[in-house]
């Protein structure tokens, strides 16, 4: 997806190298105290980093929170879940791969619901204020643009995640 991933874990180094090792991380930093985890995305935001957090326990709601985009997981500790912008329903960790395409689809879609929105209004308003365009056709047209807007919204509703195994 073009993102840099690092684990930030309480857990020892051996067992955090092995796993991230498994999930093709790279960078890991491991017995990290829950304040230290916080002061680590802060680090990350001052370098100019837009970071996201995925976290399930206590120890993880001050990252969580300092983040600009806090992930819990859903069966995670109840002050995690309220320091999060995102809370996944599963302990899946795919989850968090289908939310940022499903965000990244949306926002394409306002992009494109925009751009149709402007480009109706700079063309059509001039027209009609000066009596180019038929008043009835004008407000035709006008239907036919929040029409297209909704259409092209209902799209996300064909939105799939993947599966791991694809």
């Amino acid at each position: 997806m073009g993102l840099e991933v690092v684990m930030i874990t309480g857990d020892n180094a051996r067992t955090a190298a092995s796993i991230a090792t498994q999930v093709g991380i790279g960078r890991v930093l491991a017995e990290v105290l829950p304040g230290d985890k916080a002061a680590e995305v802060r680090r990350l935001q001052a370098e100019g980093h837009v970071v996201a957090m995925v976290g399930d326990g206590v120890n993880d709601a001050p990252a969580l929170a300092q983040a600009d985009l806090g992930i819990a997981i859903g069966t995670g500790t109840d002050v995690a879940i309220e320091s999060s912008d995102i809370t996944l329903m599963s302990a899946d960790l795919s989850g968090v791969a289908t939310a940022l395409r499903l965000a990244r689809r949306t926002l394409r879609t306002i992009h494109q619901n925009l751009g149709w929105a402007f480009g109706y209004n700079i063309a059509a308003i001039p027209l009609a204020a000066f009596g180019v365009l038929n008043p009835i056709l004008a407000g035709a047209t006008m239907a036919f643009s929040s029409v297209s807007v909704v259409s092209n919204s209902l799209r996300l509703y064909r939105f799939k995640s993947r599966s791991p195994s694809r």
